[in-house]
């Protein structure tokens, strides 16, 4: 369990809040739940409704559709970031690696967090670019 200093350092270092403002951050990073997940647990399937994203604090969390591996996310990555924007159903299951520790922000938390302050979502659509670009590379090598 994070104090609360630790998780207002840990979350201004997370890519996609890289651009708010200290006060914010103490808003944003006081309403985030901290869960707890063990190894090779499922966060979410592909196919469920999606209305939240996560942020690694600790352990790696793997997103895969299937046995087809296409991402890692280790500490202060964040993942599910496209369910909370179209409200369609995950496009890939989340599974930790081993003994994780997230945080979770709601689509209605992250609204407000663009309402304040619109360079999230251009953060958050920067970083969705570079992953599908990533996995575009990845198809592309095999």
């Amino acid at each position: 369990m994070l104090t609360t200093v630790e998780r207002l350092l840990f979350v201004r270092r997370v890519p996609i809040f890289k651009e708010l403002r200290d006060d914010f951050i103490v808003r944003l990073a006081s309403v985030m739940d901290e869960l707890s997940f063990p190894g090779n647990y499922t966060i979410f399937n592909e196919g469920d409704e999606g209305r939240s994203l996560y942020i690694v604090v600790s352990g790696k969390v793997k997103v895969h559709i299937g046995k087809q591996q296409l991402a890692i996310f280790p500490k202060g990555e964040s993942f599910g970031e496209m369910a909370v924007f179209d409200a369609q159903p995950r496009s890939a299951s989340a599974t930790t690696l081993e003994a994780c520790e997230c945080l979770e922000l709601t689509q209605e938390q992250l609204y407000e967090a663009i309402d304040e302050t619109p360079e999230i979502a251009v953060n958050i659509i920067g970083i969705l670019s570079r992953r599908i670009r990533e996995l575009n590379d990845k198809m592309n090598a095999t």
